[in-house]
């Protein structure tokens, strides 16, 4: 994966809801691109094979499967996203759920805006490894 962003400064002084608001575009791009890549043209399959990868429990799973792989810094903002408070109600998901899934995003928004493509490709990598493991 290809990850180019206009650098923010300190991405890390963001509120922890527009780190996730930018992850959550990055990642489902991310699952998008690689669903593609990987041979899959039609709508239909797309839309059902790229639900099983954007939801609050798989991304929930993902960043339990990530955990231990955290720089400090990264750990840093993984703690603050899963604290924040979020005026949505999850729907589909528990609480704690959310909040890690919130957690990921943060993490994802945090390495595409701080322009760290590199990271970014590990960790996405990783996350999507473990989700398409689970889905096995």
């Amino acid at each position: 994966m290809n990850f180019k962003s206009s650098v923010i400064e300190r991405p890390e002084d963001l509120p922890v809801l527009a780190l996730a608001y930018v992850g959550d575009a990055v990642y489902e791009l991310a699952v998008r691109e690689r669903l593609i890549g990987s041979g899959l043209v039609k709508v239909n399959q797309l839309h059902s094979e790229t639900v099983k990868y954007v939801n609050a429990g798989a991304q929930a799973r993902a960043l339990h499967a990530l955990e231990g792989m955290f720089t400090g810094d990264e750990a840093s903002i993984v703690r603050r996203g899963r604290n924040a408070r979020s005026p949505h109600t999850p729907r589909s998901a528990g609480m704690i759920e959310y909040r890690r899934s919130t957690a990921l995003e943060c993490l994802i928004g945090y390495l595409y805006l701080k322009g760290d493509a590199a990271r970014l490709g590990e960790i996405m990598t990783a996350a999507l490894e473990a989700i398409k493991e689970e889905n096995e």
